[in-house]
């Protein structure tokens, strides 16, 4: 069909003066800048996109804080394969066992995430004086 339509566009140019087959190349030049432009504008997104997913299921365990895809806050209480069991609100009845595909965000709390930076340069600053102690021994 795709060749049918080359050859109709073709002959309509020769039935014009032209000489057949004029723009064909340029046909074809603007057809790969398309697939390009799909490429960049919507694959390419797309799987930077399902990589974030990936990464944020994998940072997934018991005692983090989520939202889901429908808006409710919770804390996880286990996970199991695509699901995670999820606890709303102070009420310890509220129990959910969820798909793991309707997490939508992990949320940290800032203090929690200021105690993590903490830790880890107290360790770094002793990683390096073990090091530094070491180069002295030798």
């Amino acid at each position: 069909m795709f060749y049918t339509l080359l050859e109709a566009a073709g002959t309509a140019g020769a039935a014009d003066g032209a000489a057949p087959g004029v723009g064909g190349g340029f046909m074809w030049i603007s057809l790969i800048i398309m697939v390009v432009i799909f490429y960049f504008m919507i694959i390419r997104p797309q799987k930077k996109q399902q990589k974030e997913q990936e990464a944020m299921m994998a940072q997934l365990k018991p005692g983090v804080s989520i939202m889901t895809t429908s808006g409710f806050y919770g804390v996880v209480l286990d996970v199991v394969d695509d699901t995670v069991i999820v606890e709303f609100g102070n009420n310890k009845n509220c129990r959910i066992p969820m798909n793991k595909a309707a997490v939508a965000q992990i949320d940290k709390p800032e203090a929690e995430t200021a105690e993590d930076t903490e830790e880890e340069e107290k360790k770094e600053k002793k990683d390096k004086k073990m090091s530094l102690g070491k180069k002295k021994d030798e």
